[in-house]
């Protein structure tokens, strides 16, 4: 159980609306009621949930760091696939897509096929256990702590594919909201749990990478300005 709650590290860590937060509040009960009661097999639909939520998410931050790849990233999907990527307006949405195929679009961050078809069998296990079909996957604790485990793992490794897609996005937001007379929060602690968090569904594990951020890439226009910014989140949320 201690393993699985790590993917809540990598779940943003402010929604844009309480639904949102809803939602995955209820796969989490979901998934430790079931999970703590013997009932593996629920308990692992609601986690593997959990996991394409943050699917959902990473893709949503592609879109928005790269949108110019991403739409060119869209050739060979079906045009209704393409208009629900391109229009959406919730992570959410990125749902109504066959789940295989909206996978493709981690090529978009250097994951190669193979990893891909990893990604695409953790799904193929949720559709087996999802249907009527007779069959108990998961039987025992081990059994459903060991797909855990691969779902850890995959989210982990698209994390740090998309490390750079963090890093552009902290990136933007330095150096648009290094001056306080043209950002939208004076304070900087709010600009950067506003603008920075709320507004990128950043995670925790995101946040860690914005600390670590070379600012040196930068150079030294507005430097003060900008170091400034960035030690007020290393201060707000360095031991998070």
């Amino acid at each position: 159980m201690d393993e699985a709650l790590n993917l809540a590290d990598y779940l943003p860590m402010s929604f844009r609306n309480p639904g949102e937060q809803e939602y995955i509040s209820f796969l989490w009960e979901a998934f430790e009621t079931n999970y703590e009661t013997g009932k593996y097999q629920f308990a692992f639909l609601a986690y593997h949930m959990l996991m394409m939520s943050f699917v959902y998410f990473n893709i949503w931050q592609i879109r928005e760091a790269r949108p110019d790849d991403f739409e060119k990233g869209l050739i060979g999907f079906a045009r209704d696939d393409e208009t629900t990527l391109l229009r959406a307006t919730s992570p959410f949405a990125f749902s109504k897509v066959n789940e295989r195929t909206i996978l493709r679009l981690f090529r978009l961050v250097g994951c190669d096929d193979s990893r891909i078809g990893n990604y695409r069998k953790l799904v193929d296990d949720r559709n087996d256990a999802a249907h009527a079909n007779g069959n108990i996957f998961f039987n025992t604790q081990h059994e459903a702590d060991a797909q855990i485990r691969q779902v850890i793992r995959a989210v982990e490794e698209i994390q740090t594919y998309s490390r750079p897609v963090i890093n552009r996005r902290y990136q933007e937001f330095l150096l648009q909201s290094h001056n306080p007379e043209e950002r939208e929060y004076l304070d900087a602690d709010d600009q950067i749990r506003e603008v920075l968090i709320h507004g990128n569904y950043m995670s925790r594990n995101d946040i860690e990478i914005c600390i670590n951020f070379d600012l040196s890439t930068l150079g030294d226009d507005n430097g003060e300005a900008i170091n400034s910014l960035h030690n007020a989140l290393c201060e707000a949320y360095g031991s998070v």
